[in-house]
């Protein structure tokens, strides 16, 4: 604890007040209803608003009812004996009795308590809360915000001056609980993290830059008179190599023997991440004593503390269910597959129609890739709200057995269908964009017209970065702008209720901390506090879940395509310094309190990052391997270059490696159908033959060259591939999962804990 404190992870130190959690007092509300006035004591509504008031008084649940205006509000109070129980029953659980040896409850203990009762209350025609929220008998429900914890907060994290100094954790995980603590501290470990990666990534770039002046590459594009053939059908002539020398300068920024050192960097950095990450969530949750909580057994627990004689909700499988989820599930992906074909052949056409509309080839290409990334970003748009839609009926379809069960199955399920959504079309242009597009006198084609996009002569790898950058760097810019302005603006267009505005002398005097037993304040003030609650913006269970998926979403692009991009860990950090207190801010003080939820980890959302790390490995080796001209550059060095039987030194072995990468076609060949028109050089000369990125000879025939390359490729994909596997495996077993300090403190733990039961054992007859 005290080296995340030297690091700046976490700032414990100096909050020692707000290292005990806030507990209830008379001044205090557990759960507040707001319903709309009814006047009509005979309306269905107001009947069904009735019962369920009345169940909750039933269950000897204290409800003060305020009206004011066409609102009405339900400040709910839970019976002491409630609690009584609760603490009695995690004394004697095999996983839960952590707690036996708490005084008090917390107040966000409380509310949880509280929140799982409220919801399992049914009135007579059966229906619970979130039937009667859906059908507006009630209009809202939330817990209310401490103004104490929530000042002090403010003061040492909710604040964007706040934004390079550690992070108070357990007095957020005091006011927020568990869950929301272990995010944050998740996501200030990750941005911590991130600051090694992001400088290497920044000397990757500088290496690229530093060869500006002297890479023969470049020098030869730039230099270059080769006449190249046309990228389209009709409209398109051909072009000039040097045209494109800004692109060549472009390409190397990020395809260059430095990249390939970063990725492999970025292979061993996931799992080092990963593993260091288990052990710094190890200290907290030993600090907090909830390492061995059970969530089905604390479920379970609740379960007998809302109803004595219920039942447990069995475990069941339906084989049918699952096969009937998993076929929804694989028509979804073939779906967003689908919609990632339909991009491609949008930028083909857009291509197609811009060089009619142009003469310039590289307005054409520049123009289709504008418009394929706003496509793109408006279908990732509307397609986030799809999956939420089809998750959430999948695990309709599943009847999981609780929250925590369905939770896991909607998180598994959103997250594999936007991967797909953001990553299909990165996967295109990748592996596939290029690759597949024919040569003259044999171009593929959509529908029999439209010519498939190709490659810049420098490699494919530029194309990949630029749609990675609109993708990552415009998703999270427009993302924290509506994340931000969005709570703000509900916020402040909810009306005021002017008469709420002064609090009287009397309450005003009143600390809750030193409240007595029938303490109460008058009803003007404690509908102040609602109203002002009520006008924040709504949260449900899924609203930590979006941080999350947001978040493990730009993880995945900072590791799977990071050979493509080696800015990427800088924009994700520079991006996460502010997220950390945006979403604080957002939490604290424009948003109604989150349910304060109990748990030891992050769920499933380890796994999935597990498996990114995996997929990061196999992808890099492949865009490594396959995307960029790293290993066509290797065997030209070595094979094909000047320096193989040349015995001078003052020439650069690279040499003459683009005009090597090119074939010709000639308009002698009855195969090559280009127009006359379109074989008019800009200079106004009429070219006999065009160069294409290629190695093929005159008849169209793939060289022996080609056949090395590609061995060369696989060879190299599997060897990369292999040793960072067994790195990352080796790096999982030397670094242990939890501190060796950390152990020793819960076994002893243990062991003060089973000593004071054997004070009170009495063996029979004594």
């Amino acid at each position: 604890m005290e080296l995340l404190e030297l690091m700046g992870v976490v700032k414990e130190n100096g909050n020692e007040q707000s290292s005990f959690p806030p507990v209830f007092t008379s001044l205090s509300y557990d759960y507040v209803l707001v319903a709309k006035t009814i006047d009509d004591q005979e309306r269905d509504a107001f009947i069904k608003q009735t019962q369920f008031i009345e169940e909750l008084k039933k269950k000897n649940f204290k409800v003060t009812k305020i009206t004011d205006n066409h609102l009405v509000f339900y400040g709910i109070q839970a019976p002491k004996e409630i609690f009584q129980k609760y603490r009695y029953l995690l004394k004697v659980s095999d996983a839960c009795n952590w707690s036996s040896n708490q005084k008090d409850l917390s107040l966000s203990t409380r509310i949880r308590i509280v929140y799982f009762i409220i919801h399992r209350t049914c009135i007579r025609s059966g229906e619970n809360l979130r039937d009667l929220l859906k059908a507006k008998v009630f209009e809202a429900r939330f817990c209310l915000h401490e103004k104490k914890r929530q000042k002090e907060l403010k003061k040492s994290w909710a604040r964007w001056s706040a934004c390079l100094q550690g992070q108070p954790i357990t007095a957020v995980r005091n006011y927020f609980g568990e869950k929301v603590a272990l995010y944050f501290l998740w996501l200030g470990w990750y941005t911590w993290l991130l600051i090694p990666p992001a400088l290497i990534g920044i000397l990757a770039f500088l290496y690229g830059l530093s060869y500006f002046g002297s890479s023969p590459l470049i020098k030869e594009v730039c230099e270059s008179d080769r006449v190249m053939c046309p990228l389209c059908d009709e409209g398109c002539k051909v072009w000039k190599l040097s045209e494109t020398c800004s692109y060549a300068k472009l390409s190397l920024l990020f395809d260059n023997n430095g990249t390939v050192l970063f990725a492999m960097f970025m292979a061993i950095w996931t799992t080092l991440f990963l593993e260091f990450w288990k052990r710094h969530r190890a200290t907290f949750v030993c600090e907090w004593k909830v390492s061995e909580w059970s969530e089905s057994e604390e479920e379970l627990i609740l379960e007998i503390v809302n109803d004595s004689d219920c039942r447990p909700n069995e475990y069941k499988h339906s084989y049918l269910h699952s096969t009937l989820v998993l076929i929804c599930v694989t028509i979804m992906i073939a779906v967003i597959i689908g919609l990632t074909h339909l991009l491609v052949v949008f930028r083909v056409v857009v291509a197609g129609f811009l060089a009619k509309q142009s003469s310039e080839n590289s307005h054409s290409n520049i123009g289709a890739m504008l418009a394929g990334a706003v496509l793109h970003f408006l279908i990732i748009t509307i397609m986030t709200r799809v999956n939420r839609i089809v998750a959430m009926k999948l695990c309709d379809i599943e009847k999981t057995r609780s929250f925590a069960a369905t939770e896991k199955s909607f998180t598994v399920k959103m997250f594999t269908f936007q991967f797909f959504t953001y990553f299909s079309s990165l996967f295109y242009v990748a592996f596939v964009l290029g690759r597949i597009n024919g040569h003259p006198g044999e171009y593929v084609r959509i529908g029999g017209k439209w010519r498939l996009e190709e490659c810049h002569p420098s490699g494919c790898l530029t194309d990949l970065f630029i749609q990675m950058m609109i993708i990552m760097v415009l998703k999270q810019i427009i993302s924290n702008v509506v994340e931000y302005s969005g709570p703000w603006i509900h916020k402040f267009l909810r009306k005021r209720s002017p008469k709420l505005q002064r609090r009287c002398g009397v309450c005003y005097q009143k600390d809750e901390s030193e409240a007595k037993d029938g303490d109460e304040l008058c009803d003007m003030c404690k509908l102040k506090d609602w109203h002002k609650n009520y006008r924040l913006t709504h949260v449900d269970s899924f609203s930590l879940f979006n941080e999350f998926l947001e978040m493990v979403i730009q993880f995945s692009f900072t590791t799977i395509f990071v050979a493509a991009f080696p800015l990427a860990p800088l924009f994700a950090l520079i991006n996460n310094v502010v997220e950390i207190r945006l979403d604080a801010i957002k939490m604290l003080t424009l948003e109604r309190r989150m349910v304060p939820k109990k748990t030891n980890n992050i769920g499933v959302w380890i796994d999935i990052l597990e498996a990114i790390g995996v997929l990061a490995v196999i992808v890099n080796g492949l865009v490594i391997g396959v995307s960029s001209d790293f290993i066509p550059r290797l065997v030209y060095r070595y094979v094909y270059g000047p320096c193989v039987n040349s015995t001078t030194t003052d020439i650069d072995c690279m040499v003459g490696y683009i005009s090597n990468t090119l074939s010709i076609a000639s308009m002698n060949d009855n195969r090559v159908n280009f127009t006359p028109y379109q074989m008019v050089t800009p200079d106004g000369f009429n070219a006999t033959s065009c160069s294409y990125k290629d190695y093929r000879n005159s008849d169209f025939n793939v060289t022996p060259q080609f056949w090395l390359i590609l061995a060369v490729r696989f060879a190299f994909v599997i060897l990369f591939e292999h040793i960072l596997v067994i790195c990352k495996f080796i790096a999982a077993w030397f670094i242990p999962a939890a501190p060796m300090q950390v152990k020793n403190d819960k076994l002893f733990d243990k062991l003060d804990r089973l000593k004071e039961e054997l004070k009170s054992f009495k063996p029979d007859g004594v």
